[in-house]
């Protein structure tokens, strides 16, 4: 069986790592690997290939970059494949109809969460902000619709406390490559037959944006450890220092749920053991912080350079 696979995100190197590796097993072989084209990262913007090419090359498999997957002629070359199979895992991009129907199986997905729920662009994050007990992956045969398509396998994981974004995607990737080369024989000889969704209980995890980092202090203490552990490391959690001037930004590292209660935004305690800030129910306590433009410290050593008193506010 020939598979294309496409993916762009760190999410999907495990996938593609062990098609490569039960190539035998499974009777298939990945003919070529689809992904984002370079983009400019860093201070000098220089061209950085995503981390499925990088793979790729390390497997020494072909490589093609489209800049839309819809355009003709990688739609040519995509035929001239001839895949049996695609597999598509954060690929970035919505496929149109003439590369859903060209394979003779179709696309299948590797899908970070237990559809219906938590369909769209991050679903790692939103289950960890919402305060699900657990997740899961799904592998689904694509349609034309947003995570819609007929379900073949879902494995869940439950969420501990200890749990946030990196850590479970790592998980769920793991997770997700291993149910994906579990259950392709039996869904290529058609004895795993797809079934469709349910209708009830599904929901959208939106893209992450730079604003869902923002402490809300009226919000319960819980809610906003939730954040905190689900927008790590990107947005991150900040809060604004007291004072006038809006810039005085301050980046929150690590963060613990403790019993207090005060209102919202209100500094309870400050000292070396950490700052304690009123929620609009119950209290945090914030270990590690950093300054815009300045290192990442302790709480203790913050406090030691700009000192904060009880009843003070951050906002």
């Amino acid at each position: 069986m020939r598979i294309v696979f496409m993916g762009t995100a760190e999410l999907a190197c495990a996938s593609l790592r062990m098609l490569v590796n039960e190539r035998v097993s499974l009777d298939a072989e990945v003919v070529a690997v689809v992904t984002q084209p370079d983009r400019p990262k860093g201070r000098d913007l220089k061209l950085q290939p995503s981390f499925v090419k990088q793979t790729a090359l390390e497997l020494g498999l072909p490589v093609l970059q489209p800049d839309r997957a819809r355009s003709e002629p990688f739609l040519a070359e995509l035929r001239a494949l001839a895949p049996d199979l695609i597999v598509v895992v954060a690929y970035g991009q919505i496929l149109p109809p003439t590369i859903l129907d060209l394979p003779r199986h179709g696309c299948l997905n590797v899908h970070t969460s237990i559809l219906p729920k938590h369909r769209g662009a991050a679903p790692i994050q939103w289950a960890i902000a919402n305060g699900d007990a657990e997740t899961g992956v799904t592998i689904m045969k694509m349609d034309a619709g947003l995570d819609t398509g007929p379900i073949l396998a879902i494995e869940t994981t439950p969420i501990s406390a200890t749990d946030d974004a990196p850590g479970l995607h790592d998980r769920l990737a793991q997770l997700g490559a291993t149910l994906l080369t579990r259950i392709i024989p039996d869904y290529s000889t058609g004895r795993l037959v797809p079934r469709p969704q349910p209708t009830e209980g599904a929901s959208y995890a939106r893209k992450i944006t730079k604003e869902d980092g923002s402490l809300n202090w009226t919000q319960p203490a819980r809610v906003l450890w939730n954040h905190h552990r689900a927008f790590t490391p990107w947005p991150g959690s900040y809060t604004f220092l007291p004072g006038a001037d809006k810039n005085r930004l301050l980046k929150v590292s690590r963060m613990e749920l403790v019993q207090a209660a005060g209102q919202s935004g209100e500094i309870l305690a400050a000292d070396k053991s950490g700052i304690v800030v009123g929620c609009g129910d119950g209290a945090l306590r914030l270990l590690e912080v950093q300054r815009e433009g300045a290192r990442r410290v302790t709480a203790a050593e913050f406090l030691a350079g700009f000192p904060l008193q009880p009843a003070q506010r951050l906002g």
